[in-house]
């Protein structure tokens, strides 16, 4: 098996090769053609017992050669919240002429999922491995296999492959609104701009809206919840801090911080990030929420 660039060349030397319960059944087979063919003196049953152990033998040359020459190189996994089935992805390059039939892979014998691989091609395929873990999770190295053509040999190989998915904390089911931008931390304080913001519309609400600005006369009419948009508030920011979040414990305050940010980030909410000593400047977008939680999973 040599590697070069990350990737894995499958070679006939590193190669494992053992007969399966198929094979070793079909080896008692040719011993008591052998038995019989002795005591009776019989020529069609020497015949026949030789004939057996020639495609007996012949089949580990084909076995191995279902897997010799075939390049196997990683891909880049998703990122999963914990509890989710984390994905590993490995290309399988079967430059040869010929198609390759019933190649397993798997992390172990039962999870095994056998793949055709046609000739010349390259063939994506996903390993699955519940990520029971926040942080980066580590696939168990992956296995290779094959027990064509006739089942009675299994050729494999463990591919010196290391897999790893980074874990989001799982968010949390609880509802907690955000928090506040800056213009309603003053409205508590008794300060705010009352009256300097123009109200110009309605939108729908949205979990982890500011109740103070739920428009109460339209839900009376059962006209739907809505909040009051003003001019002055499309520049409101928040900030997400975890020294705000409650929780009994560690995992339970990131979960809350986890929800925080796919909430924000679907509400299309600027924000910022803060997170013991780091501290992520205000903004929004996809790769600004992959930031915020990937520092979560780390953290």
């Amino acid at each position: 098996m040599q590697t070069k660039n990350k990737e894995i060349r499958l070679s006939y030397r590193n190669i494992y090769i053992l007969p399966t319960q198929r094979g070793l059944g079909f080896v008692a087979l040719i011993t008591l053609l052998l038995l019989i063919a002795f005591i009776y003196n019989n020529n069609l049953v020497y015949l026949l017992s030789f004939l057996l152990a020639s495609i007996f033998f012949i089949t580990i040359l084909h076995t191995v050669k279902s897997l010799e020459g075939l390049v196997i190189s990683k891909g880049k996994s998703p990122n999963v919240f914990m509890g989710d089935t984390a994905e590993g992805l490995l290309l399988i390059d079967n430059s040869a002429k010929q198609k390759r039939y019933s190649v397993e892979l798997g992390f172990d014998k039962k999870n095994s999922h056998p793949v055709d691989l046609e000739a010349d091609t390259k063939t994506l395929v996903t390993l699955s491995e519940k990520a029971n873990q926040r942080g980066w999770f580590q696939m168990t190295q992956p296995v290779i296999s094959s027990a064509f053509p006739f089942g009675l040999f299994r050729a494999w190989t463990r591919l010196n492959i290391k897999i790893k998915v980074l874990v989001y904390p799982r968010p949390s089911q609880q509802i907690v609104a955000l928090p506040e931008d800056n213009s309603s931390y003053l409205e508590q304080q008794g300060n705010a701009q009352k009256g300097q913001d123009d109200f110009y519309g309605l939108q729908n609400y949205q979990a982890g809206d500011n109740i103070r600005q739920i428009h109460w006369r339209a839900f009376a009419k059962g006209q739907g919840l809505y909040i009051k948009q003003y001019s002055g508030a499309q520049n409101a920011e928040i900030c997400l801090d975890y020294e705000q979040t409650l929780g009994a414990d560690k995992e339970q305050r990131l979960s809350q911080m986890c929800r925080w940010v796919i909430e924000a980030d679907k509400a299309g909410i600027a924000y910022s990030f803060k997170l013991a000593g780091l501290q992520i400047e205000s903004t929004q977008g996809e790769a600004h929420s992959k930031k915020c939680l990937a520092a979560l999973a780390l953290f």
